[in-house]
């Protein structure tokens, strides 16, 4: 029965979609009513944000291509000084959510705004969700200053994206999507792009695993991460992604490939509890089951399937088990510390969802 009862907020912002469409950056700087960006990049997109800052010519104040994980704070006042040091009056984050997210750092400080390039699918250009690291503790929060104002999606950047980050970051994304549609604050609407982005993501990343410069799977990817980004701006998130937030902040796991490895557990664990919801996402992935249908979809394109392959150690699960109860979200099943220990070991090992706890 379709929910009849909701709040659904909107989040302004401009999209560019399609490739080739970085042709038109000149005049989204120019929308913003900016004349002088700063253009921030990683150290390994260093040649790509150059090249926008050629296509700018005199309305490039400058590069700032030094974006890492989880923004440490130094780096962001940093960011922030030239800024004001080169009189930019918009900042354009050209890369992952690194990048993105140094971008928002920024924005959450001044009156910058924010023009996202994105060249993963991570969906951060999408959200008011910003996280910087302080001391080593990384501290997170929502604040609708920080979301971009204008996002270009052009998938011909996205064509050097390695096929193994292309997946598990493809799978991210859907992560972001499969728990909104069980989410309390789920509605009718950002239901509706959750499933359209899961069915597009499922769709391309096959796709792109068989023929890595196949533009039209690229683009439908990128249109997949645009949804799922949406949907994690606008709701809650659930149980799978308190998991990942434990074993990438305690144990340091990589975190496209971590929420590849956990979905189908986390969706397995909340299999009976949120019926409707993995009817969708299973009809998304042209499956009988949600859970069973995200692995399958990550072994055929060659994704790690047990946090065991990307670092973690035996002995962490019993202690990710007790962190991750200790401070739960809220979910749709109550959480019980032994089945979520069994659901991390089964993460752990590997095994199909099927013979995780329902």
């Amino acid at each position: 029965m379709q929910k009849r009862e909701f709040v659904y907020q909107a989040r302004a912002a401009r999209v560019v979609f399609g490739p080739g469409s970085l042709q038109h950056l000149e005049r989204e700087v120019l929308e913003l009513k900016s004349q002088r960006a700063l253009i921030l990049c990683s150290p390994e997109q260093k040649e790509t944000g150059e090249a926008v800052a050629a296509r700018l010519s005199a309305r490039a104040a400058g590069v700032f291509d030094r974006a890492v994980m989880h923004v440490p704070l130094e780096l962001a006042k940093e960011a922030r000084a030239l800024a004001r040091e080169l009189n930019a009056d918009c900042a354009i984050a050209v890369g992952g959510g690194s990048t993105i997210g140094l971008g928002k750092a920024i924005a959450l400080e001044s009156d910058l705004p924010i023009l996202a390039v994105p060249t993963t699918y991570a969906g951060s250009e999408m959200t008011p969700i910003y996280g910087i690291t302080d001391a080593g503790l990384k501290k997170t929060g929502t604040d609708l200053r920080v979301l971009p104002k204008t996002v270009i999606y052009d998938a011909e950047l996205t064509m050097s994206l390695p096929v193994a980050l292309s997946v598990t970051s493809g799978i991210n994304a859907i992560a972001h999507a499969a728990e909104a549609l069980y989410s309390r604050d789920a509605n009718p609407v950002t239901s509706l792009m959750a499933e359209e982005g899961i069915a597009a993501l499922a769709r391309a990343l096959p796709v792109i695993v068989a023929h890595s410069q196949d533009v039209d799977a690229r683009a439908d990817a990128q249109y997949g991460a645009w949804l799922c980004g949406t949907v994690l701006g606008s709701v809650g998130m659930a149980l799978h992604h308190k998991l990942c937030h434990t074993l990438g902040g305690s144990f340091n796991l990589p975190h496209a490939q971590t929420h590849t490895i956990v979905l189908p557990h986390a969706l397995a664990y909340n299999r009976q509890a949120a019926p409707e919801a993995m009817k969708r996402i299973a009809r998304a992935l042209g499956s009988d089951d949600a859970a069973t249908g995200i692995y399958e979809l990550a072994k055929r394109c060659g994704a790690p399937l047990g946090l065991k392959d990307i670092g973690m150690s035996a002995e962490d699960v019993l202690k990710a088990a007790d962190i991750a109860s200790s401070n739960p979200y809220w979910n749709p099943r109550p959480i019980e510390r032994d089945a979520l220990l069994e659901l991390l070991q089964n993460a752990f090992d590997g095994v199909t969802p099927s013979a995780a706890s329902a």
